[in-house]
């Protein structure tokens, strides 16, 4: 005669199995969505244009850079200290201070001449976040700069100040780090 009484567990097996992978995916899911990825500003465009466009953006830069160059001036720098750990050297970025800053990019030829017609625009962005950026898309120009007066910083940590200037066909970028401390 057989024994009918013999207790099989692999269902409850296939069952529990089937709960931790629905409750890992959900875990998954959830701990994804708490930190959402942020779109790169690099050459003040959205990263699908600036992809889509890498080419030409390229050509404009290389064109730009042999016929002019682009000045940040009248900021304090910090010191940057070199990483003893590391090979690279740190460059030293601008001084931010909390409330009012200005910015004055001067755009000249390679001869030292300033151009004064130049389609300029100015963000300012934080490296990992665009929930605070600052764009400007047409910098007046006075007094041989290009100006950014009183714009506001009031949050503590890193920013990167981004300028374009466009002539004719040619584009050229300027990017360099500052840093506002708390």
């Amino acid at each position: 005669m057989e024994n009918k009484s013999k207790k099989t567990y692999w269902p409850h097996m296939i069952l529990g199995f089937l709960a931790i992978g629905i409750t890992l995916g959900y875990w998954t899911v959830k701990s994804a969505n708490s930190l959402p990825v942020q779109e790169v500003n690099k050459y003040m465009l959205k990263y699908q244009q600036a992809d889509l466009s890498i080419n030409q953006i390229l050509e404009k830069k290389i064109a730009f850079d042999k016929a002019y160059s682009i000045e940040l001036k009248n900021v304090e720098m910090m010191v940057m200290t070199d990483n003893i750990n590391s090979n690279r050297p740190q460059p030293n970025v601008v001084k931010l201070v909390k409330g009012d800053n200005s910015f004055s990019y001067v755009v000249h030829t390679k001869d030292g001449k300033t151009v004064n017609d130049v389609n300029a625009s100015f963000l300012l962005t934080q490296p990992h976040s665009r929930t605070e950026d600052v764009m400007i898309e047409s910098v007046p120009f006075s007094n041989g700069m290009y100006r950014i007066d009183k714009l506001n910083i009031q949050k503590p940590g890193r920013y990167t100040l981004q300028f374009r200037a466009t002539i004719g066909d040619k584009t050229g970028y300027s990017e360099i780090a500052a840093y506002l401390n708390p």
